[in-house]
Formats: structure tokens, sequence, C-alpha cells
């Protein structure tokens, strides 16, 4: 898959504005799930905060530093999650992995904005970015208490 003209353009756009203007950013007052996360091969560390009531995520954040790939799926991970079953949120979680992995096309995953993280999968260091927020979700869910690691 060739990521030219329009679709390339949409990937740089949605990125660069959620990486200089990640949505909810910052700590999240009543958190009852948390994951640190850490990509050893970028220094991208995250922590991802969520707040699950009656088995939905009704509120998610993240702070952390990292590239503009790990942001900005972070940042597009937050505003997906709202009102997400766990099980939706796990299962969206499965179909990023997959679309960022080259595993499935953007348009089988049905990823809405998430899809413009798609161009990672041509680059293999930038899939341990990108997917980053995503492995802190499942062990935040999971609730494994470990750190959510890309390795």
């Amino acid at each position: 898959m060739s990521f030219s003209g329009g679709f390339a353009d949409l990937y740089r756009e949605v990125i660069l504005d959620h990486s200089r203007s990640p949505r909810n950013f910052g700590r999240l007052e009543g958190a009852n799930r948390e994951a640190d996360g850490f990509n050893p091969l970028c220094g991208d560390r995250l922590k991802l905060s969520l707040r699950v009531e009656d088995g939905a995520v009704r509120q998610a954040s993240f702070v952390g530093d990292g590239c503009a790939i790990s942001t900005a799926s972070a940042s597009l991970l937050t505003e997906a999650l709202q009102g997400l079953s766990e099980a939706e949120a796990l299962a969206l979680a499965d179909r990023f992995r997959q679309m960022a992995a080259g595993e499935i096309h953007p348009d089988e995953a049905e990823l809405g904005k998430l899809s413009a993280l798609a161009g990672v999968r041509a680059y293999p260091m930038r899939v341990k970015c990108a997917t980053l927020a995503w492995h802190a979700l499942r062990v935040a869910l999971e609730r494994r208490g470990e750190v959510a690691r890309t390795e």
C-alpha cells in the first residue's frame, strides 16, 4: 500500500495536530485503571489513566514524553475510548495493532481517524511508537500491574 496524495496529507495533518495539541493530556482525577508504558527503542514513556464505570470507559487521559507518533497515537486513543465497553476497547486495540503492523488494510479495520496512523506500517520502528499507548491500554484494562513495553 502506498501512502501518497490525500492519504499522506491526512496522515501528516492528523499526526501533527494531535502531537502538537494532544487531547486528554494530563492527570485524570478519579482514575481507577492505570498503566505505564515504555518504548526502549525510542525512549517514549507514558502513563495511561482510565475511569471505568459499569464496564465502560468513561474517561481516558495520558501524560508522558514521546515522539510525535507516540503522542498522537495516545491522544487519538483517549478520544476513541470514550464510552466503549472494556471488551470493545480491547477489540479496538487488537484492530489498531493489526492495522499498524500491516496485517489488515486500514479500511478493513474500520478505525476512523485512527487510520491516519496506518502510515507507520511502512516504518517498522515507528509501529512500536504508534502502539505503545495501545499496549498500555491492554495492561490497564486487564489490571496486570506491569509496565507495558513495545518489545
